[in-house]
């Protein structure tokens, strides 16, 4: 029986930021980014359990082990990726943005293990203007007025991914979903008896004014675009979050 999302879902203050990978770096200030933004982003969906290596070889040290399925949903692993390159026996390797901690880190898995594909969809965090940023197709479809952290709790800046999309009942904080991250608070080791992940979610239940900080580490928004957020956002969509 898989966990109930009330025992698996212990977020850095109960809803966190979303971050996407794109092929250029954020802008300040709630501007289009200095470059334009990836039409598309490549993504690699798990088959099974998988090592990570810190190299494109299975000699080099592992980066770790990946699930196939997330821990609070099942939904399956699907990470972006970052580079690839092809070894001296011919075998296509890509290097993928994985969960956890440290922060961004990535790791490099065989790509016949996986089944590649890809995303139209991006999400920039801007902390300096609260700001959330949804690209797709490297266009601007939404931006959101958000809740961010508080200064001695922030929110972790960085390349990121959304792991899973959880459905929250209407008693749940944070409603109606929660966008868990591969991002990890760097201010609580954990949080709630989970570890200090961030998140993307609403206010419902919660609390928070959009435009202020006042959060554990994660970033909240309205119930309406909480709500657009989870109809359209899925897991392995790159979340970059930029001071």
């Amino acid at each position: 029986m898989q966990p109930s999302t009330t025992q698996r879902l212990r977020l850095a203050g109960g809803l966190a930021a979303i971050v996407l990978l794109a092929g250029a770096a954020a802008a300040p200030a709630g501007a289009s980014p200095a470059a334009p933004v990836r039409a598309t982003q490549p993504v690699a969906v798990l088959n099974h359990d998988t090592e990570a290596f810190t190299k494109p070889s299975h000699s080099s040290g592992s980066a770790g082990e990946v699930n196939e399925v997330r821990p609070i949903t099942g939904e399956r692993t699907v990470l972006p990726v970052v580079a690839e390159t092809t070894d001296s026996q011919g075998a296509l390797w890509l290097d993928v943005l994985l969960p956890g901690r440290p922060d961004s880190h990535t790791g490099w898995i065989e790509a016949s293990i996986v089944t590649l594909t890809a995303t139209d969809w991006q999400v920039f965090v801007h902390l300096s203007t609260r700001q959330v940023v949804v690209y797709s197709g490297g266009h601007v479809v939404r931006t959101f007025l958000a809740v961010v952290g508080k200064p001695s709790t922030p929110t972790p800046t960085g390349h990121f991914f959304v792991e899973e999309t959880v459905p929250l009942g209407p008693q749940g904080s944070g409603a109606p979903f929660a966008l868990a991250l591969s991002a990890r608070s760097n201010a609580l080791a954990e949080f709630d008896g989970g570890p200090g992940q961030v998140a993307l979610h609403g206010i419902a239940n919660i609390g928070g004014t959009p435009g202020t900080a006042v959060s554990h580490g994660c970033v909240r928004l309205d119930t309406a675009d909480t709500t657009w957020l989870g109809d359209h956002i899925s897991s392995g969509v790159p979340v970059t979050i930029t001071p």
